[in-house]
């Protein structure tokens, strides 16, 4: 049986943040490294599973945002996309990385593009789950939902409903042909960190602020053109928030990129581990050395 990875957990000082991140130690010093980036409702615990199943041969690193997981900030921090990259920008500055991979995944996208438009330079390869850059990986929904705006009646109203428990465990569930794959401890933390003081104050900001992301997909898909970089695309085909056309509208930037979509929703890797954690191998084996 082989042994688990050492994975470390530690915090770091980001502007007063206390940014908590895990951090797999891999028995090559030399190994690439992967930044994982998470999404709503979660934190680096979404990456738990493939950081034990391939943390031995590269080194991932999971950060959570302010707002997530364990990550501490202060009361005033003012929650926007823009804050939340600017954080885990000096994040990276703070760990000396400077040639990473950086896996995005939903609010992972917008705080992850943000990061390679600033520094393109960091950037050897892009893997994308279910993180949209492109208005034609919207659903109804997710148009419905980033339309709100504070000045709408029962606009903060319909956000809170998603922060619940009901809603926390059906952004797992919906699209899952099989949801005996899917542990409740997932969904069950997610709501654990959501009903944190202050949670779900930062969680309604964040929502309202995310037309910002949309504002600004052009300038993703001109880096996309530019630096073409190397690009894995892993995507649950049934998510209800960016369905498949957002995974295929990569390919108009990238079209080098090595596309596989999953029968699954949004949370891929509950469902797709093994076949994921495959891909990405693969995926980091063949990147230019650093």
């Amino acid at each position: 049986m082989s042994e688990l990875p050492l994975v470390r957990h530690r915090s770091v000082d980001v502007e007063g943040v206390e940014v908590f991140y895990r951090e797999s130690v891999p028995t090559r010093p030399d190994a690439p490294i992967l930044l994982l980036l998470h999404g709503f409702p979660s934190g680096s615990h979404q990456f738990r599973r493939l950081i034990d199943t391939l943390g031995d041969h590269y080194r991932l690193i999971a950060p959570d945002y302010p707002g997530f997981g364990n990550t501490v900030a202060p009361a005033d921090f003012a929650y926007s996309f823009d804050r939340l990259a600017d954080i885990t920008e000096g994040f990276v500055h703070q760990l000396g990385l400077t040639r990473f991979a950086l896996y995005v995944f939903d609010f992972g996208a917008p705080v992850g593009f943000r990061l390679a438009t600033r520094h393109p330079e960091w950037i050897t390869g892009l893997i994308v789950q279910n993180g949209n850059a492109y208005e034609s990986g919207l659903s109804d929904g997710a148009k419905d939902f980033i339309a709100l705006r504070p000045d709408q009646d029962g606009a903060e109203d319909s956000i809170r409903g998603l922060l619940t428990l009901e809603g926390t465990r059906g952004q797992y569930e919906h699209g899952v042909a099989d949801p005996s794959l899917l542990s409740p401890d997932s969904w069950t933390l997610d709501q654990h960190y959501l009903d944190l003081p202050g949670r779900k104050e930062a969680q309604v900001a964040l929502a309202f602020d995310y037309h910002s992301n949309v504002a600004r997909y052009p300038e993703w898909q001109s880096w996309l053109r530019e630096h073409r970089p190397p690009t894995l695309i892993t995507w649950g085909a049934d998510d209800p928030f960016f369905p498949a056309p957002g995974a295929h509208a990569y390919l108009a930037d990238v079209p080098d990129a090595d596309l596989h979509l999953f029968d699954t929703g949004h949370f891929a890797l509950e469902t797709h581990l093994r076949e994921i954690a495959g891909l990405i191998a693969d995926f980091l084996d063949r990147l230019p050395a650093r």
